[in-house]
Parts: C-alpha cells; sequence; structure tokens
C-alpha cells in the first residue's frame, strides 16, 4: 500500500457522483416522480465519504426532487468542500451565477434510449442546447446521462457545445456489444479529443452479470485519455438490489488503473480541476 496516495486521497481524493435524500420531514420529494428511494441523508453521505477514505463530494440533484433545489443548496452550505449538480430544464444566468457561488458547478441532463429511460423531472439535451450559453457564461459545465446507443447519434452535438460535458456511468455502454461498438467507439472519440469528461461507474452497465466484464470497458477509457476521468460511486445506488458495496467498487477501479499516478490523476487531480 502507498501511504502517501493513502494519505493524500484522505486530504483531497473525491466521489463524484452521489445523490442524498431527506430527511423527509425535512426535504420531501416532489409528488411528480418515478421512484420513491429510502432516505439517505447528509450525514449518512459523510460516514460513507470517511469509510472509501475520500474527502471531496459531488452531489447530483436527483429527478425525484423534481425542480426543487433546496436539499442541495442545504448540503453544499453545510459542507463547503461539496460541490453540486443540479437538475433545471430551464435557468437564467444569473440564477446560474448565484447557484455557482454556493458550489454547484454543473446541471444534468439525460438523454437514453427506451421507453420510460428518462425520469419524470428530467432535462433532455434539448435543454442543454438552449441552457449552455448561460452555463458557458457561468462557468458551469453540463452532466449528461446517456447510453452508447443514443450516444452515436448525439457525439457531433456535444462536440459543438461551447462547454464541457461529463458523460456519466461511463456512457451506459453495453458489455454484449463490446468495446467495438459504434456508439462507444463515439465516446472514446469524444474522449481522446478532450471533448468530453467521463465519470467512471461501472456496475449499473454489468446489473446481471460480472463486474469483471467492465475492465476492458475502463481500460479503453484510460488509453483514450487519463486526464479527462473522474470517479463515483454512484451511491446510494438506487433501484438496484442487492446494492453494491462502494467500498469494493472503489478497490476494482483502483485495482484496474494499474498504476499509483492513473489513481492520483482519476481520484484528485482531475475532479480538482474540474470542480475547482
Amino acid at each position: 500500500m502507498n501511504l502517501d496516495l493513502e494519505a493524500d486521497l484522505r486530504a483531497g481524493g473525491w466521489d463524484c457522483h452521489t445523490h442524498v435524500f431527506g430527511p423527509y420531514a425535512d426535504f420531501p420529494l416532489a409528488d411528480d416522480r418515478s421512484y420513491t428511494p429510502p432516505e439517505a441523508t447528509q450525514d449518512d453521505y459523510v460516514a460513507h465519504l470517511a469509510r472509501l477514505g475520500l474527502k471531496h463530494g459531488v452531489l447530483v440533484h436527483p429527478s425525484a426532487y423534481g425542480e426543487d433545489d433546496s436539499l442541495l443548496r442545504n448540503a453544499l452550505a453545510a459542507h463547503p468542500d461539496w460541490r453540486g449538480v443540479i437538475v433545471k430544464q430551464r435557468a437564467t444566468r444569473p440564477e446560474l451565477v448565484e447557484l455557482r457561488e454556493l458550489g454547484v458547478r454543473a446541471a444534468r441532463f439525460s438523454q437514453r434510449s427506451g421507453a420510460g429511460a428518462n425520469f419524470a423531472g428530467s432535462a433532455s439535451f434539448a435543454d442543454l442546447q438552449t441552457m449552455a450559453p448561460d452555463l458557458a457564461n457561468a462557468g458551469m459545465h453540463a452532466e449528461l446521462w446517456t447510453d452508447c446507443l443514443t450516444l452515436d447519434t448525439l457525439a457531433d452535438s456535444i462536440g459543438k457545445l461551447p462547454i464541457p460535458v461529463v458523460i456519466d456511468h461511463m456512457g451506459g455502454f453495453d458489455v454484449k456489444a463490446g468495446v467495438d461498438a459504434p456508439g462507444f467507439r463515439a465516446l472514446l472519440s469524444l474522449l481522446e479529443s478532450g471533448q468530453v469528461w467521463v465519470k467512471l461507474c461501472a456496475y449499473r452497465n454489468t446489473l446481471g452479470g460480472s463486474l469483471e466484464q467492465a475492465q476492458p470497458f475502463q481500460e479503453a477509457m484510460m488509453a483514450a485519455n487519463p486526464d479527462r476521468l473522474v470517479w463515483g460511486s454512484d451511491w446510494p445506488h438506487l433501484r438496484v438490489n442487492p446494492a453494491p458495496d462502494a467500498a469494493e467498487l472503489l478497490a476494482t477501479f483502483r485495482r484496474w488503473a494499474g498504476s499509483d499516478e492513473r489513481v492520483r490523476a482519476v481520484l484528485i487531480d482531475n475532479p480538482a480541476r474540474l470542480y475547482a
């Protein structure tokens, strides 16, 4: 074990994808929502970060809250080491500037294939295209939850946006289609050119199979551009039963990364730049 790296992770490591919920007596969910998760509070997340040996968290506003961002605002005010990602179908430039001052660094959009794939309360890729100039002026980036079936059709449009785009969940790759599938190759091309960042979070793409199936996909991304990768636990693992062990997910990422230098880049250096 590299003790210097472990100490640096405790002082400056990042979990770049997580959600908090509740307490519901204080922060009730939206009436129009696609799912109802159990509570996962800020205190729970503090314990989660401690267990992972990381310092910083990035809270992604859940669609189950609609556009009510009061919980996110509360969490960022209480935890200045954390950063936030909002979900809004529209927002003014002054509103985005205010949110950035609170610790928000991005807005999240969803464009996935399949009926019901885009949850109630989510913002679309068309919303992203409309908001992109104001996001740019506010010094914020976009986060896109998509999949490789859809990504192949969006790649050209993504490349034309005036802001960085962070792709969630490793682009929703298909383990059966493999690393040579057109959508995954499109993602690698965007990554290699520096037009996108990617969040390494593999388990949702391997449900029903083995997590090891994701290793070639992470290795391909590492080869394409290790300076545009960050890692996220996806805690509290919504609508996945049984839920994975986040500490094991982190250990698996580190094993596949191949070197302490790459671990340091993905867990410390890259997110420090992206969420500065």
